[in-house]
């Protein structure tokens, strides 16, 4: 799909291109069409988008499919009846366009990474961020596309595993080890020091493996839940990372280590209700929600990805025009690490 560039809209506010759905559905409710260009605030960057990521937040926000019980909870963020946000896309990596007249730590020119988060907006020619929010400069050994392919996996990885203490003795199962964050997860708890267990197809053993997993759990093969003892001393995992959505607590306490964690990347209403609970009652670490990381967050993301810590993992890359592709793609469920989307 092509589309001419308009110079300016009917209003003479400027236009720029992005992919955007204006209803719920399938990947083809996505077009690249013409938006407002933003404006930045006093304290805002305008950057200039050179790649983004196609997540599984991205596939929430477009086909409204969420976890049970969840979806009037997400309604103000994601909308009821449509979109609240048409432009998806949660990072970037790009180059600073302009900046607010208050802005002292950017400068035009700088190659920048941006977390928008919830706020999505990436999927785009040009998105704003505040400057002491979720953005640092981009390592400068890393291509934009490298770049952008660590921010999802790498910030959400990060917020989940700053809820723990991970060093040399700990034994971690990473459920989900081949997406985005589990692939980060991974990598970022081996470097720390740990033991990983990462629990994903055969096929992605390789992958696993190559980032720090010391072993590899078919799930297709094994129940990585069917095995272990009564939960104390002697159970198998200090810190069980779940991905994917399917192992609550009631199917891997049996699993963790007394004082131990699960983190929950992906649960549903009734696990977020039951984790306060079920912590209490069991003195482990229950977390579904994370760390908060800002601005600093994102300098310790861009210095793990500078230093080797976090590589990136790069499944498939599209341009903006085959963003219908990107998401039928994403739709499957069985992309590794991230699916980079170019905004030329």
């Amino acid at each position: 799909m092509t589309l001419d560039r308009p110079e300016t809209a009917p209003n003479t506010r400027v236009q720029m291109r992005a992919a955007v759905a204006r209803t719920f559905g399938p990947p083809d409710v996505v077009h690249v069409g013409a938006v407002p260009k933003p404006d930045p605030g006093a304290d805002e960057l305008l950057v200039r988008v050179h790649a983004s990521t196609v997540s599984i937040a991205d596939h929430r926000l477009r086909s409204r499919s969420v976890p049970r019980g969840l979806a009037l909870l997400v309604a103000p963020t994601i909308g009821l009846f449509r979109p609240r946000k048409p432009v998806l896309g949660m990072d970037a990596a790009g180059v600073v366009e302009s900046v607010g007249s208050g802005v002292t730590r950017f400068a035009i020119g700088d190659e920048v990474i941006v977390m928008r988060g919830s706020r999505m907006g990436c999927h785009a020619e040009y998105v704003v961020i505040e400057q002491d929010g979720e953005v640092a400069l981009k390592p400068v050994s890393l291509a934009f596309a490298d770049a952008a392919a660590v921010i999802f996996g790498g910030h959400t990885a990060l917020r989940y595993l700053d809820r723990v203490e991970i060093g040399p003795q700990s034994e971690v199962l990473v459920n989900g080890a081949s997406g985005a964050v589990g692939s980060a997860v991974v990598q970022l708890a081996h470097r720390r020091g740990a033991r990983v267990t990462a629990v994903t197809s055969g096929r992605n053993a390789d992958l696993a493996r190559s980032l720090g997993a010391a072993r590899v759990i078919d799930y297709t093969r094994e129940d990585f839940a069917g095995v272990g003892s009564m939960r104390g001393t002697d159970a198998p995992y200090d810190v069980i990372v779940d991905c994917v959505g399917n192992a609550p607590f009631a199917r891997v306490a049996h699993l963790l280590r007394r004082g131990g964690a699960l983190l929950l990347v992906i649960t549903d209403l009734p696990g977020m209700l039951a984790a306060p609970v079920q912590a209490r009652r069991s003195g482990a670490v229950v977390d579904y929600r994370g760390a908060s990381l800002g601005a600093d967050g994102m300098t310790r993301l861009a210095e793990a990805a500078r230093s080797g810590e976090l590589r990136p993992v790069i499944d498939r890359t599209f341009d903006l025009d085959d963003i219908v592709e990107a998401h039928r793609y994403v739709d499957t469920g069985r992309k590794r690490g991230s699916v980079v989307l170019r905004i030329p």
